[in-house]
């Protein structure tokens, strides 16, 4: 195919050049021309013939190879047994797929079936490969419901461990059959044991990782967890469960870093992406989010554990009917600090927390005894956000009386509540600075009694 194409662009090339020679000698017959400046033209003439014609050819090679299938072995999981009926387990059949694909020393393809339904319980997806290796996952995974399957690892469904070069997608579906799981939550039924779930897909020392075009839904808890993973590009996914699931965040990051999530639809009863310690160089576009708790960075610092999150940017978000919008919730007895954090470009729809930050985060049935020390919160921007709030209280800074947020700046921010009404700030032990139009704002009286500390800026 190359040779032909090369052999006709060539004809092409030729047939300009000698048109183009005759009507420069045609414009310039009355012109004497010396023996040097003919002989350059003609040299000049068959250089740029010869390097157009390579150059035309070499695209032809490169256009022919981007065309040509790549060497690759595909692993299709019925080859090795499965089933996909949703009633037969096809665990093993997926694990000896599995196994296969990750010895193979070319390029590899996991591959689950369009339109079949398979039963698996836990697995691990061991690494480290040989070779770049895709997980296409055309049909629906379902997760088993035997509570005996899960009695070696209580915490992990679908677990992929130590692969470089990965590619998840397919367009189909990973679903964690949760609603047996969340009637057994204590968070449900208050009479019951507080016991673990598993995370429906875990994602662990991945490194140069893509997921996209997946949707999945029902986690027995959180849904996707990256955990101490490196560049890693998340688009296109959808994550849903209902409202009242509980703990089933839908994206959680933890000690990951270079971590992109973009374009993907996210409602479940719990954040939309929870950003948690030792997670740095965050972004998050193009985010729906709802219903859930918004997105979160933290908790951080529970157990009077040290914490350090930073470079975290979401920009491009919509959130509606959440319980929070972007919310940075840190334990009162903690250390370290969340800092560089850009929240911009966001629009809220009858959210009851558009904006908070609260350093005295408690989430246990006693209350929480009042310590010093505390997660520094630093630098921390909220630029065009706008929308509704279901709660008087659009803006919220709960901050530490002895580490008070630093660095709040508030650009270009309209939020009113869902009635009309006008919103309201509290803002509590918080150095912040005004640019542009910003509304709500702090309490004059607040600012007077240096419980909050404003600064106001034109830029």
């Amino acid at each position: 195919m190359a040779p032909q194409r090369c052999i006709t662009l060539l004809a092409t090339v030729v047939i300009v050049l000698i048109l183009f020679c005759i009507s420069f000698y045609t414009y310039h017959e009355d012109i004497i021309v010396d023996d040097y400046k003919s002989g350059f033209s003609r040299t000049y003439a068959l250089y740029m013939l010869k390097t157009i014609t390579g150059f035309m050819c070499q695209e032809s090679d490169v256009s022919d190879n981007r065309l040509a299938p790549v060497s690759t072995k595909t692993f299709d999981v019925d080859s090795f047994g499965a089933k996909g009926d949703g009633k037969k387990d096809d665990t093993k059949a997926f694990k000896k797929a599995w196994k296969e694909a990750c010895s193979s020393k070319t390029a590899a393809v996991f591959h689950v079936g369009q339109s079949k339904k398979y039963l698996v319980a836990p697995i691990m997806f061991k690494g480290p490969c040989k070779a770049s290796l895709t997980m296409q996952i055309s049909g629906t995974i379902l997760a088993s419901k035997q509570e005996s399957k899960y009695k070696k690892d209580e915490k992990h469904w679908l677990r992929v461990d130590k692969v470089e070069n990965l590619v998840i997608q397919g367009g189909g579906v990973i679903d964690g059959n949760g609603d047996f799981w969340w009637r057994k939550s204590c968070k449900v039924n208050k009479t019951l044991p507080c016991k673990d779930a598993p995370t429906a897909l875990t994602l662990y020392k991945c490194t140069s990782l893509r997921l996209n075009k997946l949707t999945i839904k029902n986690a027995q808890k959180m849904h996707v967890s990256f955990d101490h993973c490196v560049s890693v590009q998340v688009s296109k996914i959808q994550v849903t469960a209902p409202e009242d699931s509980p703990n089933t965040d839908g994206i959680h990051v933890t000690h990951t870093q270079n971590i992109t999530i973009s374009d993907s639809v996210i409602g479940t009863g719990d954040d939309c992406i929870s950003i948690v310690s030792g997670s740095k160089n965050v972004k998050a576009a193009g985010i729906t989010c709802g219903p859930g708790h918004g997105i979160s960075i933290g908790s951080l610092g529970s157990k009077n554990s040290e914490a350090h999150v930073s470079n975290v940017t979401v920009d491009g978000a919509k959130f509606s009917g959440t319980t929070n919008g972007v919310r940075i919730k840190t334990w009162q007895g903690g250390s370290g600090n969340a800092s560089n954090i850009m929240f911009r470009n966001i629009h809220m729809e009858n959210v009851k927390n558009p904006i908070i930050i609260d350093q005295n985060y408690c989430d246990q049935d006693k209350p929480c005894k009042e310590q010093d020390n505390a997660v520094e919160i630093i630098n921390v921007t909220y630029q065009n956000i706008t929308g509704t709030s279901a709660d008087k209280d659009a803006v919220t800074f709960y901050c530490s009386k002895s580490h008070p947020c630093q660095g709040i700046v508030l650009k270009d921010i309209n939020l009113t509540q869902v009635d009309g009404d006008e919103a309201k700030a509290i803002c509590n032990n918080v150095m912040l600075t005004y640019n542009g139009t910003v509304i709500p704002r702090c309490p004059k009286k607040i600012d007077q009694d240096q419980l909050a500390f404003g600064s106001y800026g034109s830029c």
